[in-house]
């Protein structure tokens, strides 16, 4: 075996290990974004930022398989199972740009974002008191350091406030020492920029991740045409099974 092949062959057959540790942490990765946005299923209605989380689980199933399918073409030099190895890679190739192209989508459309966000959240915190949605904004307005939609003031105009006159503790930077009502014990930020911030982050965290996987895949490609090639101008001399 030459030099050419014996190289050739480490590289798939290194990448085909790659692929299953992919596999494991796309779906990682995906399930991560959608347990982000469960988190937050109060406030966000537009459902459109999972398609990526979708493609990206899809997309870890059938690396997993890439994996398998790799690795024993690559043992046995079979042209059928390289070339079946080199139009999987494709495919998933391009689901992953496609999930690029969705996420650099949704953060373009920052400013309609922010208007929904607003929007439902308004329509929550509204609701304050008088629903399974109380719950939900004191886990938001403590684990996000927040407070109101806009600022603590947002909270002026809901009929929690309106009725009790204080703004709810969970808005409280000391809970031990706050009567719901001096502005200087709250937290100064609102809610909707810091729910915003949390969710481009997931997703600059996913396009990265998919950005690394797509190069690999783009060298996975380059290697099978390799190891075609030199089996191919080869194969006068030693049989190939296909």
């Amino acid at each position: 075996m030459d030099c050419g092949i014996c190289t050739s062959k480490t590289i798939l057959l290194f990448l085909s290990l790659v692929f299953w540790g992919a596999g494991a942490a796309l779906a990682y990765v995906g399930a991560y974004i959608i347990m982000s946005y469960k988190t937050f299923d109060s406030f966000v209605e537009d459902k459109q930022s999972l398609i990526p989380a979708g493609i990206i689980i899809i997309t870890s199933v059938v690396m997993v398989v890439i994996g398998l399918v790799g690795c024993c073409s690559t043992l046995r030099e079979s042209k059928f199972g390289l070339g079946c190895f080199f139009l999987v890679i494709v495919i998933v190739f391009a689901a992953e740009v496609t999930a690029l192209a969705f996420i650099f989508i949704y953060q373009s459309k920052s400013a309609q974002i922010n208007q929904e966000l607003q929007r439902s959240m308004n329509e929550t915190f509204t609701k304050y008191g008088d629903s399974l949605d109380t719950k939900a904004v004191d886990d938001l307005q403590s684990q996000l350091k927040c407070c109101g939609v806009v600022n603590y003031t947002s909270w002026h105009n809901t009929p929690w406030y309106q009725k009790n006159k204080t703004i709810p503790q969970s808005c409280c930077i000391n809970k031990t020492q706050c009567d719901g009502t001096t502005a200087s014990q709250f937290y100064q930020e609102g809610c909707v920029v810091k729910v915003e911030k949390f969710l481009h982050d997931v997703l600059n965290y996913a396009m990265l991740v998919i950005l690394g996987f797509a190069i690999i895949k783009f060298f996975g490609m380059l290697s099978v045409c390799v190891i075609t090639c030199r089996s191919s101008r080869r194969s006068g001399y030693e049989p190939l099974y296909a």
